[in-house]
């Protein structure tokens, strides 16, 4: 049942004869969240109809994981808007495949959309399906990135750069903590000197509770084949 209707509503997107048509379409194909939606779905990232592309976001981020590999080799193949597009599905996903492009995109492209969508994005991979020292050496990647894209000239992109270092400090805290303090340092610059006060506010909202030890959540990393392979000794080390 849920393939048939699947295949009817992805028949009204391919056959959609004006732009509210195809809004409507997308909209109703993102809102079933499965799979075979996918390439229609990223079909729509490149109509030329920023209400069609939001609505297809909006879809493949339902999806999840099982998008990403479609839309990695999308950022290779098409325009550049589709890419710009895609790059905000990756960064709803959060899926760790792609953190490279979220990086590169945070600090390089050109539209202050997309680097807001990765800088927000650095912040909210999902770290817990890395092995831990591929998650450490990211998050220290993340973390560089975040302080740079802190100086983005664009006020949005560095609102996004503030919320970013907040959610990435939910993990550094249990995988590196050491690394806190440059977090809150950070945050208290752009506290006390952005020239725009939704950023100095936000940036005092996300230091509270850094500043006052409060306890953050535990998460739990996958292991890498070399750790799975060495025996337990016990007392070993809880992640």
């Amino acid at each position: 049942m849920t393939s048939n209707v699947a295949q009817k509503l992805i028949h009204a997107v391919e056959e959609a004869d004006s732009s509210t048509k195809l809004v409507e379409a997308v909209q109703n194909l993102a809102a079933l969240g499965l799979e075979e939606a996918v390439p229609t779905l990223i079909a729509a990232l490149g109509y030329n109809n920023p209400g069609a592309a939001v609505a297809a976001v909006d879809g493949l981020i339902l999806v999840g994981s099982k998008a990403v590999k479609p839309l990695l080799e999308l950022i290779d193949n098409y325009n550049y808007g589709a890419r710009a597009w895609a790059v905000r599905a990756l960064a709803g996903i959060g899926d760790p495949r792609g953190f490279e492009t979220l990086l590169d995109a945070a600090k390089n492209d050109f539209a202050l959309s997309v680097r807001r969508a990765a800088a927000r994005g650095l912040g909210t991979i999902r770290w817990q399906e890395m092995p831990l020292q591929q998650a450490q050496n990211s998050q220290s990647q993340a973390l560089e990135t975040l302080v740079e894209v802190c100086s983005d000239p664009e006020w949005v992109v560095r609102y996004a750069a503030v919320t970013g270092l907040e959610a990435l400090s939910l993990a550094i805290c249990e995988t590196q903590p050491e690394k806190l303090p440059q977090i809150t340092a950070q945050l208290l610059q752009m506290a006390s000197d952005d020239e725009e006060i939704a950023i100095r506010a936000r940036a005092w909202m996300a230091l509270h509770p850094l500043q006052n030890n409060t306890e953050l959540p535990k998460i739990r990393f996958t292991e890498s084949q070399e750790e799975k392979e060495v025996p337990s000794r016990g007392g070993g080390r809880r992640l």
